[in-house]
């Protein structure tokens, strides 16, 4: 057999060296921001996407072992196993082969097949399945009938051998796996209403799949996801179809059937009821839950980019802000924060709260941005963001303070915020509204450093999220998460817990020490002073210190050159004539070392090229730098758009079927795939992704269901490619 990394490199089509030591380094606790960043001699340069997929596959290959021996010991302790049977299940690379080789040597609750085996009708079924060319069924059948077993006549006796053959051919693993490769090949999935509910309000959302076919193997993942959510709550019936007139051919020659025998018809009429009875559910549910995890997949991938694309969207920076959480009838709570993010002072707005209102609004948010010089007010973007954000422009424009810019900033999930542990942790005395405002600011500020203090799950950038394996969802959600986390980077002595949880081998426990020790004896003053946190060893210090940033200190400790290597740095600024503080951040310098005189086997190109790129620019935050988004002035609400109308918007969501797109009228409009470009688009995100500025034109709008369809062509907006 193939070991475990063999198959990886085959199926994933990767170096095989590289899969075999990346296994290995895996299994010694080593984390994938740490080999994709500080072992790239070892993998052979595999980046993160590649690890995490060997990851993924090595653990699959793991449960399949463990299922293969269970198996194994299952069918040896019932003393059936042949030395063909054991070739076979070792050789089985799918957890579907190996049920299905299992399935005869299960054991079973009662079936039809039972009671005609009770009855004495083995041999009869026998006969069948052994199709003799002589003999016949009527006349074998007649030895058969007994009034006492209940066969009261051939009919009976047939009927009953037939039943055990059924049983037989419907756990036949060549029959399954024919079947199941012709539904998923050549089937259909056909999708009807529930007639009895079909007038109903909400089966207005799957009025599309009433009357709906398609191939199994073509159908994308949400369509499947929203097959399966009617089916779910009674709008819909969904079933797979399959010719099997094209398909019984093959399965009779599998199951031995001669054509010239007696015995040939009795065999048809046991298949034909394997197919309806028993086989065509059974492997029906097997391909249907190929097909939710296969839709699964593909929307968890949407999901996960759309999450990467927003964590790394670009930051404000170390800068003063106002973050404004609106509120028409309760008032625009406000919260001052510094460059660091730490709360300074609160107000409340009133804009529509009687005569002169609005005026005192003016005047106390120009008094807090004097006060409190933010380079930007944020403002959430729900209900009455827009007529805040409209207030608060016109109000600094007054004033003379119209350099001060108003940025509208998804709120998504801020209300979970506001009343979570966390919030409460962070701010115990204040007001959930003032929580929101302090989080809006924040995201203005460095969206990743707030945004991981949410599940990701409430920040609303999925599709059919709470349809999809929560359990798998989760888990690529936190790697997003991680990878992103680790490669920006994270300041010790100024991140939450939070955001130090998800630094490369830290966790959630080790970082609430970290939290602590910062708490009790002051920031840390150098990379090697972790190693005084109760906990952090030298295992964990390998993993995490790269990704760590410490400024002021040594100047290496403010990039993301690894400790293990700063030996290596100081010969390299010795052999230059410098001082380690010399080299660092002088571009030019850093290009005049030859790479080739520090090369080892220890130490390759690879890390050379990325100490260098770090000497140039140390601790490059490598997200875009912030613009604010820009919207007409004249547009508030979706009575205010008109077809033709064109406007700049930004992308909050990327599905598989288009992009929605914010126009600050509390309401996103949908770019629909065949809108996206000029030209034919397979996936929307090869031209769209979240928080991307985007300019659209209005095709249609919806008064009634609240919908705008935009168009992003140049070409002909309202035609199709």
């Amino acid at each position: 057999m193939e070991n475990a990394a063999e198959i990886i490199a085959r199926e994933l089509s990767l170096p095989l060296s590289g899969v075999a030591r990346v296994t290995e380094l895996l299994s010694e606790g080593n984390s994938v921001p740490f080999l994709a960043r500080y072992r790239k001699e070892a993998t052979g340069g595999l980046d993160e996407v590649q690890i995490r997929a060997i990851e993924e596959r090595q653990s699959y290959l793991k449960e399949l072992d463990e299922r293969r021996s269970a198996i194994i010991k299952a069918i040896e302790e019932q003393g059936q196993m042949t030395e063909a049977l054991r070739r076979t299940l070792e050789a089985s690379t799918l957890k579907s082969q190996l049920e299905d080789l299992y399935l005869p040597f299960k054991k079973k609750r009662r079936t039809r097949a039972t009671t005609a085996r009770e009855r004495g009708l083995e041999p009869l079924a026998q006969a069948i399945l052994s199709q003799p060319r002589a003999g016949s069924p009527h006349a074998d059948a007649l030895r058969f009938v007994d009034a006492g077993r209940e066969v009261p006549d051939v009919e009976s006796a047939l009927q009953g051998a037939r039943d055990i053959v059924a049983e037989i051919l419907s756990e036949d693993a060549q029959i399954r796996a024919s079947v199941r490769d012709a539904l998923a090949r050549q089937g259909q999935i056909v999708c009807q209403s529930v007639k009895k509910k079909k007038d109903e309000e909400d089966a207005a959302r799957f009025r599309d799949y009433f009357e709906h076919d398609e191939p199994i193997r073509a159908v994308p993942s949400h369509r499947y996801l929203a097959m399966a959510r009617g089916e779910r709550e009674g709008f819909l019936k969904v079933k797979l179809e399959v010719d099997t007139d094209r398909l019984k051919p093959r399965l009779l020659r599998i199951a031995g059937h001669a054509p010239g025998s007696p015995w040939a018809g009795q065999l048809e009429e046991a298949l034909d009821d394997a197919l309806g009875r028993l086989i065509g559910p059974s492997v029906g549910s097997d391909v249907r839950g190929d097909l939710k995890e296969r839709a699964d997949g593909a929307a968890i991938e949407v999901f996960a980019e759309n999450l990467r694309n927003l964590l790394l969207a670009a930051p404000g920076g170390s800068k003063a802000v106002i973050g404004v959480d609106p509120g028409l009838r309760t008032g625009c709570k406000c919260a001052a924060l510094d460059e660091t993010g730490n709360f300074v002072e609160t107000r409340t707005l009133y804009l529509v709260q009687g005569e002169g209102s609005q005026a005192r609004a003016a005047q106390d948010l120009v008094q807090m941005v004097k006060r409190h010089r933010p380079f930007a007010v944020a403002i959430g973007n729900g209900t009455g963001g827009r007529e805040t954000l409209a207030f608060v422009k016109e109000a600094l424009k007054a004033a003379g303070e119209g350099e001060v810019a108003v940025v509208s900033v998804s709120e998504s999930g801020a209300s979970v915020y506001s009343a979570s542990d966390v919030a409460r942790e962070e701010f115990p005395e204040l007001d959930l509204t003032i929580r929101g405002a302090i989080s809006i600011g924040r995201r203005l500020q460095d969206p990743l450093a707030e945004l991981v203090k949410l599940d990701p799950k409430v920040i609303g950038v999925g599709q059919y999220q709470h349809d999809v394996h929560q359990g798998q969802l989760q888990k690529k959600l936190s790697e997003v998460v991680e990878d992103c986390v680790n490669s920006v980077g994270v300041s010790i002595n100024t991140a939450s817990a939070h955001l130090l949880a998800y630094v490369s081998g830290i966790g959630p426990q080790l970082a609430r020490k970290i939290v602590e020790h910062r708490a009790a004896s002051g920031p840390f003053e150098s990379r090697k002073a972790l190693m005084k946190v109760s906990g952090l060893g030298p295992k964990t210090f390998e993993q995490a210190a790269g990704f760590l940033r410490i400024r002021g200190g040594h100047p290496l400790d403010a990039s993301a050159v690894h400790p293990e290597r700063y030996g290596l740095v100081e010969r390299m600024a010795k052999d230059a004539g410098l001082t380690v503080n010399q080299l660092v951040g002088d571009a030019i310098k850093a290009d005049r070392i030859d790479l080739r005189r520090y090369a080892d086997d220890k130490v390759g190109e690879p890390t050379l090229r990325d100490i260098v790129r770090e000497l140039k620019k140390p601790g490059l935050d490598p997200r875009a730098t912030f613009e604010p988004p820009r919207f007409r002035d004249d547009v508030h609400d979706i009575k205010d758009l008109k077809a033709g109308m064109a406007l700049d918007g930004v992308v909050t969501n990327v599905t598989a079927f288009g992009a929605f797109v914010d126009l600050c009228v509390h309401r996103d409009g949908l770019v629909h795939i065949s809108q996206l470009a000029d030209r034919f688009v397979r996936d929307p995100h090869e031209v769209v992704q979240v928080g991307q500025a985007i300019r659209v034109r209005v095709l249609e709008v919806d008064l009634k269901r609240r919908r705008i369809s935009l168009t992003a062509r140049k070409d002909n907006p309202g035609g199709q490619p």
